[in-house]
């Protein structure tokens, strides 16, 4: 089949959990299938080129700056990424699986699909609700985002949802079970059985798109707490619009010979490794949809501490250790002091996200969206 990943993003040009998930899925994909990829222009990228088997058409050059405006999302980028989808037109594909953000290109996808008898599949990482909106963008203007969003969101053939979370809020749009399946194959099992043992450090580690709800200056707080006790350091992974100020927040917390803070690894092999010798994953943040950081470190035997606040689903929370915001530094340093495996909650359940399941998922979701294909 001819299938269409559709993206304003992609790896390893733009790292981020969603798009390292979008780029596992369309290298699996492409073993037996023709695969495409639409997205900006990110730098590197070239206007047409092909990697990893996956052609990639890409337009409208950006940067981290232009994507994000304002610490959020450029709506006007966004508006631009829409009408650059029209190009898909000029193509025949059999599938589109359509990162859901940033909703605006939907309903185009969807009209392109009722014309070429295409089947849409929406990848659905969180569901805003009317209050988020309001919070995100301003009341009237949330308010009416809200409802065109709802509407964008609906009329696919199938939802991959990545949690039951998030299952559950599309059902609420009137959604039918039926169409929707929680699966979410964010764990690089194969290249995690690969990795040597690394030496155990005394060290609470992060990593993450650097934006404000992520929350870095309370994980900075805690840090700063612990190091007072027990001289524990820190290591902060990541890239984003909040960089300069995260840098001044260590500075000002007199923290620079605690936290060692870094860019994304271009080899995930070198982030996994770190990990594994850290003796905790620290996760503060108060706006978060599966949390690809959280299962990749309870894959490799590294505890994941969560606030109560935190919106990570069940699926993933539910092997971690979750405290009050208050008891956090308490509750680290209880970690610290302990085996690592002491605190991981039902290990098993982990299982259900490695990338190594991705091509039996399609061969029985394609099954079940052309059946009625003559």
């Amino acid at each position: 089949m001819r299938i269409a990943f559709v993206s304003d993003a992609a790896y390893p040009w733009n790292v981020g959990g969603l798009e390292t998930l979008e780029r596992a899925e369309a290298e699996a994909l492409a073993v037996a299938h023709e695969v495409h990829f639409f997205s900006f222009r990110w730098p590197g990228m070239k206007p047409e080129f092909a990697s990893k088997g996956i052609h990639y058409h890409t337009f409208h050059p950006i940067t981290k700056e232009k994507f994000y405006r304002h610490h959020r999302r450029s709506i006007r980028e966004a508006l631009v990424f829409a009408a650059g989808m029209l190009r898909i037109f000029r193509y025949r594909f059999d599938v589109i699986q359509a990162n859901e953000f940033p909703i605006l290109h939907l309903p185009l996808l969807r009209l392109y699909c009722a014309l070429a008898g295409c089947r849409l599949i929406v990848d659905t990482h969180e569901v805003w609700d009317r209050g988020y909106w309001t919070t995100y963008i301003g009341a009237v203007p949330g308010l009416l985002a809200f409802h065109y969003a709802n509407f964008c969101l609906k009329g696919a053939s199938h939802y991959i949802s990545n949690a039951s979370k998030t299952e559950a809020d599309l059902r609420g749009l009137g959604i039918e079970r039926g169409r929707i399946t929680t699966f979410s194959p964010v764990i690089d099992d194969v290249l995690m059985r690969g990795l040597c043992e690394p030496r155990q450090k005394k060290q609470i580690i992060f990593a993450g798109r650097m934006i404000k709800e992520k929350r870095i200056d309370k994980w900075l707080l805690a840090l700063k707490r612990l190091n007072k006790a027990s001289r524990v350091r820190g290591v902060l992974i990541g890239e984003g619009p909040e960089e300069s100020r995260i840098r001044r927040m260590i500075r000002r917390m007199s923290l620079q010979s605690v936290v060692e803070f870094r860019g994304f690894y271009k080899d995930k092999r070198r982030l996994y490794r770190r990990i594994k010798e850290s003796s905790l994953l620290l996760h503060m943040s108060e706006r978060e949809g599966l949390s690809l950081i959280a299962l990749e470190s309870l894959a490799l035997g590294t505890p994941v501490l969560l606030p109560d606040y935190s919106p990570i689903p069940v699926d993933v929370s539910a092997m971690c250790v979750v405290e009050p915001e208050e008891k956090i530094p308490e509750a680290a340093q209880r970690i610290l002091g302990g085996p690592k495996a002491n605190y991981i909650r039902n290990p098993g359940l982990v299982e259900r996200f490695y990338l190594s399941r991705i091509s039996g998922f399609y061969e029985t979701l394609f099954s079940k969206l052309f059946r009625h294909r003559e």
